[in-house]
């Protein structure tokens, strides 16, 4: 058995996640493939996903104060 070597979705949830998408063929994967593959495109949306929630972060704090906001900005960007 493979684990997943993405910290977002367990074996299981890689599987599940596949029965609910539509292929025009039955491609069979085995168990290992859908790990593979599913960590393959996570990790390759990974640093999209971070910048987009650090962005939002910001946006978020800058409603509530705007020096704030600029100093996590400032550090944000330095990660």
């Amino acid at each position: 058995m493979v684990v997943s070597m993405n910290p977002y979705l367990n074996t299981n949830e890689i599987k599940e996640a596949f029965r609910k998408i539509y292929l025009e063929e039955n491609y069979d994967f085995l168990e290992e493939d859908l790990i593979k593959l599913a960590d393959g495109f996570i990790m390759a949306a990974m640093p999209a996903i971070v910048k987009t929630e650090r962005d939002m972060c910001v946006k978020f704090v800058n409603s509530l104060n705007t020096n704030v906001a600029r100093a996590l900005g400032e550090y944000r960007e330095n990660l």
